[in-house]
């Protein structure tokens, strides 16, 4: 029985050994306008660009494409590519405003095409970027399946961007609830699933729905309340929780503790594939969002006008602080790391 991510084939320790390896390689640096603002690793990428910066980033649906094969169902993942990126990008201040998809298949099949096509249309509007363009390779010497991914371009004034530098001891986290899984993590579920002998219409303890579509749920897309939210309160740093679970946190600023003392209800989806697997707690934060999509740090006094900012559509509250210390730790489930 598979109990960890790396024991599924996904090691977020080789996954930040490759990315450093590459990284180390990228060394030339535009100079003057389009320089870069920023060093790779944080979430979105910024560029000068006069009074303002500009804003890109890139990401995937990954193998939820798979869910989405055995469902029979496309419909929902293109929400899913949006929602990867576009939720990137706001971390900064940024806002996004266009977006470019990229599809890979082994052969032709139009009704796929079109379905993918109503996902990126709902995530386009619901982040409120108009999708410009795209591509589509076919590649079937590459792939046996279909891979989807997508780059959002934004921009955000330099005077207002969020970089994490800000966060200081005695700040909240507020932790957005995540409509589920979203698009993390899934081949450790599948997996779990396999392991179990269950299929994706088996039922998920607790909530009852079918595991294909708890699985395929789409991504919140944090987009209009979190730029709403800039407007009414201070903020220091803001995190999407994705693979590495809340160990994104320390992206933000590796020398402070991020402590969650008060963590969001688990949704079903998770307590079901922890009971499967038996599933370690520390293995389960740091490879899903276990219920936290997105966190905002910010100042105490801040707290609660961000909050009511974020209603009707995300039902927040503060989850933690930040104290002297490094790293993020989970105090009720006695967890802690110190890198990402």
């Amino acid at each position: 029985m598979v109990r960890t991510y790396a024991e599924a084939g996904v090691s977020q320790d080789e996954k930040a050994a490759h990315i450093a390896a590459l990284v180390a390689a990228l060394r030339y640096r535009r100079k003057g306008v389009g320089r870069p603002l920023t060093k790779i690793g944080h979430f979105t990428g910024l560029v000068d660009f006069g009074s303002h910066a500009l804003s890109l980033c890139t990401d995937s649906v990954g193998t939820k494409v798979l869910i989405a094969k055995e469902m029979r169902r496309w419909d929902t993942i293109g929400i899913d590519c949006v929602a990867m990126n576009v939720n990137d990008m706001i971390c900064i201040g940024a806002e996004p405003l266009a977006f470019v998809d990229y599809v890979a298949i082994s052969a032709y099949d139009q009704e796929v095409a079109r379905q993918i096509g109503v996902g990126l249309n709902r995530g386009a509007e619901l982040a409120n970027v108009s999708i410009i363009g795209g591509e589509v390779a076919v590649v079937p010497e590459l792939i046996r399946e279909i891979d989807l991914a997508g780059t959002c371009f934004g921009a955000v004034r330099k005077t207002k961007i969020i970089d994490g530098r800000a966060i200081r001891p005695g700040d909240v986290i507020i932790g957005l609830p995540s409509t589920g899984i979203h698009s993390n993590g899934l081949t450790l579920a599948r997996r779990v699933l396999a392991d179990s002998a269950l299929t994706i219409f088996d039922s998920v303890p607790e909530s009852g729905r079918p595991w294909g579509e708890e699985l395929l749920e789409p991504t919140a897309i944090y987009v209009r309340p979190v730029l709403r939210a800039l407007g009414r309160g201070k903020v220091h740093g803001m995190a999407h929780i994705t693979g590495g679970g809340v160990r994104n946190l320390v992206r933000l600023k590796p020398n402070v503790e991020f402590r969650i003392s008060e963590p969001l209800e688990v949704p079903p989806v998770f307590r079901g594939l922890q009971m499967l697997g038996g599933i370690a707690p520390s293995e389960m934060y740091q490879t899903f969002n276990m219920g936290m999509g997105f966190a905002i740090v910010a100042p105490e006094d801040a707290a609660k006008p961000i909050i009511r900012s974020l209603r009707p559509e995300v039902n927040a509250r503060v989850v933690g602080s930040v104290e002297r210390g490094r790293g993020v730790t989970v105090p009720p489930l006695g967890l802690s790391w110190t890198t990402y």
